[in-house]
């Protein structure tokens, strides 16, 4: 596995995630990529036994882009602490089919996850297991039938980014789970995590970190 390092210092780790990975071990036994950060820590700063590597994000296995680990158990309280009080800022690029119905809009859904299909679908805010997903969104261009489109998370919702705009009749290129009428099996799907800022955690300064999407098709239409 090849994980380029974005910025490492004490207390975080920013790395670039591949694509089609898991970031814990899941039912698929498949490499993933904690394991193989907390190995790789290991084996760089030879350090003898278990090592600490904390998981405050997530991103779905067939998603790449930036992600941020904590080293110490410090980093992952004031991380995950920010991330409840939405002091995280997530960018997102996304290829969707088909064009939005505005150039820019906040799209505000509720959401309930149906744990035996893995699959998320809007619902009324009246369902008692709803909840709500808030997402920016802003149209950067159009070609060939795709859009290209850079997105701000609100809320960290499963799938949310997949299902908010399946639900607008833009699906994400490639997304086999929401959009199996538009694509095709052995598509990738094109969702990339961009950017992450954050206060960092010891410093009191900003951190910002940043990842662009791999020079092939879709993402090279622009």
């Amino acid at each position: 596995m090849q994980v380029p390092i974005l910025y490492e210092d004490n207390h975080l780790l920013f790395v670039e995630k591949p694509v089609n990975i898991p970031v814990q071990e899941d039912r698929s036994k498949s490499q993933d990529l904690l394991t193989f950060l907390k190995e790789d820590l290991r084996i760089r700063y030879q350090k003898p036994g278990n090592v600490y590597l904390g998981l405050v994000q997530r991103l779905d296995r067939p998603v790449g882009g930036v992600m941020v680990f904590a080293k110490t158990s410090k980093a992952a309280a004031r991380l995950s602490d920010a991330i409840r009080r939405k002091n995280i800022q997530k960018r997102y690029l996304a290829v969707v089919r088909g064009r939005p119905a505005k150039d820019r809009d906040r799209l505000e859904d509720f959401l309930v996850k149906n744990h035996q299909e893995n699959k998320v679908y809007t619902t009324s805010s009246h369902h008692k297991k709803a909840k709500k997903a808030v997402m920016d969104y802003e149209l950067i261009g159009s070609k060939k039938g795709l859009s290209l489109l850079s997105i701000r998370l609100h809320t960290g919702r499963p799938h949310q980014i997949r299902v908010q705009l399946a639900s607008q009749d833009c699906p994400l290129y490639g997304d086999q789970k929401y959009g199996v009428e538009v694509n095709q099996p052995g598509q990738q799907i094109a969702l990339w995590s961009q950017k992450l800022a954050l206060d960092h955690p010891t410093k009191k300064e900003k951190t910002e970190i940043n990842s662009q999407p791999p020079n092939e098709y879709p993402w090279n239409l622009w």
